[in-house]
């Protein structure tokens, strides 16, 4: 795979499309609570229309062979989701389990809902085809939102309740059932579900779909270049940690976990390229509605979407070394 064609089609377009929303930002052409609408479009309407018209043209042999993609994005993002959360709660006595919590939910998960098609498609869609790169985000994407985040959503509730034993409890199961109602979660699984039942999608259904789902990535970058220009950036010793989980332990574990399991050569690609993504923006927004470690969390998110240029060629890198088996006799 041709580096500079990465850099040329992936990297730079989304440099320069969150370029353009960090001038609108800074110059207050649009603001922190425009970024929010944007981001709504985008996880309710744009997204889930993507992943769903995507998925659903795919075969019930296509999700048999990628079961091991399924298991280990699983295993893999909920296990370095949770070693973030257990290294920031233990390792630093200031920390509460609530921004522990919060730490796993942005360092311990990918963006893959806000900039998975935005940087893969363009990468790999010549190569593996739109339903392979769907079904990838789509996976990813249900790890992160119906798993993820409503196992921090709990442990963030717990930490939160023992600081206030007054408050009322809530729900362990809230969480779950608030993430699986949500557009871009059940979205990709009714796909999923159609594609296994063998009911065949109308090719003339899907134009009514497509032109919400390519606003998907271009206002995505968009709205994440204005969330960078409304969030103040300072440098610290978590902040620096969080974004070495997130760019370096993440997409190594998962490239480990793939070659281990035997993937497919392309998935393995994809996921470890949405694993290097960078922290989740959602994790960004439940932070500032519960007021809980905000500021370094808006930093290691700003770090790492600087880190992830030079990374996702990297890791594309590495990747073909391991699948070629030339990487461990390189770094011999």
């Amino acid at each position: 795979m041709d580096l500079s064609h990465i850099i040329l089609y992936a990297i730079v377009p989304i440099i320069v499309v969150m370029l353009a929303g960090f001038i609108s930002g800074k110059k207050g052409i649009f603001t922190g609570a425009d970024a929010k609408k944007f981001n709504k479009v985008v996880l309710d309407y744009a997204l889930p229309a993507a992943l769903f018209v995507s998925i659903v043209q795919a075969s019930r042999d296509d999700l048999v062979k990628d079961i091991r993609l399924t298991i280990v994005s699983a295993v893999g993002i909920m296990a370095c989701f949770m070693l973030v959360y257990f290294v920031f709660k233990y390792c630093f006595k200031k920390n509460t389990g609530a921004d522990a919590a919060i730490s796993a939910l942005i360092s311990g998960s990918p963006t893959i809902g806000f900039l998975g098609f935005a940087v893969m498609e363009p990468i790999f869609d010549q190569t593996v085809g739109l339903s392979s790169v769907a079904l990838v985000v789509a996976i990813v994407g249900i790890v992160v939102n119906a798993i993820g985040i409503p196992v921090g959503l709990s442990l963030m509730n717990a930490s939160l309740a023992k600081q206030n034993p007054s408050a009322k409890k809530q729900s362990a199961w809230k969480p779950v059932i608030h993430a699986l109602s949500q557009p871009v979660a059940w979205a990709p699984i009714l796909a999923v579900v159609l594609v296994v039942c063998g009911l065949k999608w109308p090719a003339w259904a899907s134009p009514s779909f497509d032109l919400i789902a390519k606003a998907n990535a271009s206002m995505a970058v968009f709205s994440a270049g204005i969330t960078l220009a409304a969030i103040k950036f300072s440098m610290n010793f978590q902040v620096i940690l969080g974004s070495f989980m997130k760019m370096i332990v993440m997409p190594a574990v998962v490239l480990v976990l793939g070659i281990v399991c035997g993937m497919d050569a392309n998935n393995l690609r994809m996921l470890v390229v949405a694993a290097a993504l960078p922290p989740a923006f959602s994790g960004i927004i439940i932070a500032d509605e519960n007021d809980t470690y905000v500021a370094t969390g808006t930093s290691s998110l700003t770090l790492s979407v600087i880190l992830f240029i030079g990374f996702c060629p990297l890791w594309i890198w590495l990747t073909n070394l391991a699948i070629n088996g030339h990487l461990f006799g390189y770094l011999g």
